[in-house]
């Protein structure tokens, strides 16, 4: 008997700006469609690059970071408000692409917004992708950049006491994992981690990771793709290190304040409720937004839809909070 999918109903306006975006809001990806979704993401790429360099506020530079211990150096973006000259708080972003595909340009301009906003530096790490180089290749690479940022600090202008960790989709994945690596390791003292529909749990059995199949964005069998290809025949298995799937750690206590977003109706719907819901439960301070009606990335693909701006205004309060409530501290 064929388990029958249950969901709630897109809403309205997103379910307009999905109709209109077939060619590039997949919903089913396979090991074979690994290409062509890096090919669709590059030209989103190739035009957030554009827009950052024509964008006459910020001053763009490339730096090389050490990787972890036998790879290849590291890739940062780094996004500075032109004319910034003192210390200032850094948003270190880990790039969405469901850990198949993206750069450091990919769904940056949002961050970059908010380095203008708030006078912050934004730096962006290029981490290496599955299936070519599995786990543990992405999270090291994004935690030895995060090392180098932390280092380096001064240069970069970056006041190291006011620094989130922020990313989308694998993106936010990556960022909850630097989080639990910076709290294990003894590493940057994080004062947030901001996780956009974050991907954090390879086992796929909570209802909302099975109830997407042909619909909206990146639905359950695109989410078996990912995971495969960064765990292999590890995915769903006892064997997965917390640091791959955040969902796995079995201590969420000593955080730094998180906040969460995801729609209703998208695959990381569940994994994401509780993982806010763990957070508390482990004495620590989460905001969770559940956005109605929201499939994967809705607030990218539909940007003026009424829901869209609501969920980007939601952020953009989290991090003045958060910023304001650390506002005093000595550069250090």
């Amino acid at each position: 008997m064929t388990e029958e999918l249950v969901r709630p109903r897109f809403d309205p306006e997103l379910a307009a700006a999905l109709a209109m975006a077939k060619d590039v809001a997949l919903a089913t990806i396979t090991p074979e469609m690994i290409g062509l979704l890096r090919q669709i993401l590059a030209e989103q790429q190739r035009l957030a690059e554009t827009q950052l360099r024509e964008n006459g506020s910020i001053d763009l530079e490339e730096h090389r970071a050490p990787g972890p211990p036998g790879a290849p150096d590291i890739s940062l973006l780094v996004s500075r408000p032109r004319g910034l000259r003192a210390p200032s708080a850094a948003i270190y972003v880990t790039h969405g692409g469901g850990m198949i595909a993206g750069s450091n340009r990919l769904g940056i301009l949002e961050f970059v917004e908010w380095a203008v906003e708030f006078g912050a530096v934004v730096v962006s790490v290029e981490y290496r992708l599955a299936p070519e180089h599995p786990d543990p290749a992405p999270t090291e690479d994004c935690y030895a950049g995060l090392i180098w940022t932390a280092a380096n600090a001064n240069a970069l202008r970056i006041d190291s006491r006011r620094l989130i960790v922020a990313g989308a989709s694998a993106g936010g994945g990556l960022a909850a994992a630097m989080a639990l690596m910076a709290r294990d390791r003894i590493g940057p003292a994080l004062i947030g981690q901001m996780l956009l529909c974050p991907m954090l749990d390879d086992r796929r059995s909570t209802p909302s990771s099975k109830m997407l199949n042909g619909e909206g964005v990146w639905d359950r069998t695109a989410n078996l793709t990912g995971w495969t290809a960064l765990l292999g025949h590890r995915q769903g298995g006892a064997s997965v290190s917390h640091y791959a799937a955040p969902a796995r750690a079995v201590d969420l206590s000593n955080l730094p304040p998180a906040f969460i977003d995801v729609g209703s109706v998208e695959v990381f719907r569940d994994e994401a409720v509780n993982y806010a819901s763990r957070i508390w439960q482990a004495g620590g301070s989460a905001e969770l937004h559940v956005w109605p009606g929201g499939y994967h990335g809705f607030d990218s693909l539909a940007p003026t839809a009424a829901v869209s701006r609501a969920s980007r205004s939601t952020r953009t309060d989290w991090v003045r909070r958060l910023l304001e409530s650390q506002d005093g501290l000595t550069p250090g």
